[in-house]
């Protein structure tokens, strides 16, 4: 594994760390809906993402539930749980197939407090995703659906550097936090302005700078975070 890491928080370590951490990690294939942690629980692994998508949902009593973050390839999906022995309220589980570079969480964790450069770099990555997490908080509350689903399609887009995934209304209702029915309607609005086809659960962004237009103003915040996660290192 002394190769590409393909993982951003992995990238910004000196190379000689870097490497020596690279071969002690495991690559691992990752279907869509495996958990990588629960609720209030330590998880078993860590996972540095190299390809894909992994969603942060917090759920309520009654079962309804809203993404609140996402993690790709900049970062370590663990993150949080190293800071402290708070449990973590949410649950994380793979949205879209993904990749993942993964070591027991005890191991990193051990690393994580004898590793300046390995601390400083996931510091950074949660000052970010923390950045990220508040923002999508605020837009969940404050924004129509129509503009969170077109910032939400391009946040994965900017991740899986694709225009064309899939995922069912039922997903997308789960991850905005809405009914079938009204993400149902934005879908449909966003498909007769032009900017995506929507099908079976096939969705292609036709027109992504107009989707950008229709976004609402948190995506160009959001974008701006995930594209500097690690600039001043």
């Amino acid at each position: 594994m002394n190769g590409e890491a393909l993982n951003l928080l992995l990238e910004s370590l000196p190379v000689a760390y870097r490497n020596s951490l690279l071969a002690r990690l495991k690559p691992v294939s990752l279907p869509v809906r495996t958990v990588l942690y629960e609720p209030d629980e330590a998880p078993r692994y860590a996972h540095f993402v190299t390809s894909g998508i992994a969603s942060i949902v917090s759920a309520m009593s009654t079962g309804a539930s809203a993404e609140v973050g996402i993690w790709g390839s900049e970062g370590l999906v663990e993150s949080f749980h190293l800071l402290g022995k708070a449990k973590i309220p949410t649950r994380c589980f793979i949205q879209m197939e993904a990749t993942a570079l993964r070591m027991p969480f005890k191991e990193l964790q051990k690393e994580f407090q004898e590793n300046d450069d390995l601390r400083d770099a996931v510091l950074q990555c949660v000052q970010s995703q923390g950045f990220i997490l508040g923002q999508l908080a605020a837009c969940n509350r404050l924004h129509e659906a129509e503009e969170r689903l077109a910032r939400w399609l391009l946040m994965v887009c900017d991740r899986v550097d694709s225009e064309t995934y899939f995922l069912t209304q039922e997903f997308l209702g789960n991850m905005l936090g809405a009914r079938r029915t009204t993400v149902t309607a934005a879908a449909g609005a966003l498909q007769r302005k032009g900017l995506i086809k929507y099908s079976r659960g096939r969705i292609h962004i036709t027109d992504s700078a107009g989707l950008e237009k229709a976004a609402c103003e948190c995506y160009k915040t959001v974008r701006s975070l995930y594209l500097n996660f690690y600039s001043a290192r």
